[in-house]
């Protein structure tokens, strides 16, 4: 394993400085290497990197959502309150409910399966977007509108709604349904109980720090491993009790902004540091469960699917942009930003053929599933990224610099 990890780290840093200089993404180089070492292609990678991807990526994602509480700012947040809570679930469930509907007019599968592949589908991917919007909240770009906390705000949302209605329908599909209330009601329960305990946390962990005060290193240190915590808390309650963790980093990484100011800015400069090895994993691996074979197996069916949903999580963002300051431009970018999908449809794009396979049942239906779950990563990542950095450099206007003297000020009135 650490064979791999050496690999990874070396490979990955040439193929984000191969692909920078070829002005894309960084992360489009890291996927493409995961996909080329990945079991599907060269399958160069040691069986026991592989088998420890799941916890590799979820810290990954831990180092994102903190880092995402760290730079979301209350002042930020008021300007796009409204609008970062439609988007949260107003184009994710258009997104969805749109597959579900077109599903069997493309593809082999029942409306039921097809809403089962359009909430897999549905959510964003805060792997890409996340980062890409703290790059131009760190250049202050469009941070007169608050548009990147928006976007990053929303997405982390967008997830949680998504995930759960997903599980509901898989609830009713293979006849498990009994729960199935008690899972559409633990959707703003979770989001409340995520939130609340972040918020809790985060404010024990200020009264810890400001009476031992640690070094920044050892802060950072504490609320990653608070963090990590938090995620297996979620994995003992599942089933039990419905609790949003990744919400919960975030939120910790909120109220510690919101409290001490200089504190979160020194930590989060932590974080970047950590991301640099976090995000060759994270990406590296999503790349490597991506198999290229089994997305073209659906043709020009899957990918008419995948395209129709995202015509329909567009008119959701618009939808949910009416009102709101922004211009046309600003508002594309929005469009754009919410089209990437990654994360999420690697995790959990296989779970109905698992569950079809447990029960018995015919599994053509959840091979089809997987496909286009995978066939969604392989067009829209790249093409999400790309137009997310395209279109926000030529898009977003930087506002002033606020003087570190103020920001001193600031922290210190808090």
């Amino acid at each position: 394993m650490a064979f791999s990890i050496a690999e990874m780290i070396l490979l990955g840093l040439l193929m984000d400085w191969i692909f920078r200089k070829l002005r894309m993404p960084g992360l489009l180089g890291m996927l493409l290497l995961g996909v080329l070492f990945g079991p599907y292609v060269f399958n160069l990678l040691e069986p026991g990197f592989l088998e420890a991807s799941a916890d590799l990526r979820i810290m990954a994602l831990i180092i994102i959502l903190l880092r995402a509480g760290l730079e979301l700012s209350r002042e930020a947040l008021n300007k796009v309150g409204l609008q970062a809570l439609l988007l949260s679930f107003v184009p994710g469930i258009m997104e969805g409910s749109t597959i579900a509907l077109l599903g069997p007019h493309f593809l082999p599968l029942t409306h039921l399966e097809s809403a089962m592949l359009g909430f897999i589908i549905a959510a964003v991917s805060p792997a890409v977007v996340v980062p890409m919007m703290i790059s131009f909240i760190e250049r202050r770009m469009g941070a007169r509108k608050g548009i990147p906390t928006m976007v990053m705000a929303a997405a982390s949302l967008d997830d949680v709604i998504a995930i759960v209605i997903f599980s509901v329908l898989l609830g009713f599909y293979t006849g498990t349904s009994n729960r199935v209330l008690l899972k559409a009601a633990g959707i703003p329960v979770s989001i409340l109980t995520g939130i609340g305990a972040g918020l809790l946390i985060g404010w024990l962990l200020l009264k810890l720090f400001d009476r031992f005060n640690p070094r920044a290193t050892k802060r950072t240190m504490i609320v990653v491993g608070i963090s990590i915590l938090l995620v297996h808390l979620q994995q003992l309650l599942e089933g039990i009790f419905p609790f949003a963790a990744l919400l919960a980093v975030m939120a910790t990484g909120f109220i510690i902004l919101e409290k001490r100011e200089h504190m979160a800015h020194e930590i989060s400069s932590k974080l970047g540091k950590i991301w640099v090895f976090a995000s060759i994993m994270l990406f590296a691996l999503v790349g490597a469960q991506v198999d290229i074979s089994l997305a073209w197996s659906t043709g020009l069916a899957g990918l008419g699917l995948i395209i129709c949903g995202l015509v329909a999580r567009s008119a959701g963002v618009l939808v949910s942009l009416i009102g709101s300051p922004l211009t046309r431009d600003e508002r594309f970018f929005a469009v754009v930003s919410y089209w990437p999908k990654a994360t999420v449809q690697a995790a959990i794009g296989a779970v109905p053929l698992m569950a079809m396979q447990a029960g018995g049942m015919e599994t053509a239906p959840g091979h089809v599933i997987l496909a286009v779950a995978v066939m969604s990563i392989v067009f829209t990542a790249p093409l999400g990224a790309l137009a997310i950095k395209g279109v926000g450099e030529r898009v977003l206007e930087p506002a002033p610099e606020t003087s570190h003297a103020a920001q001193d000020a600031l922290s210190e009135s808090r």
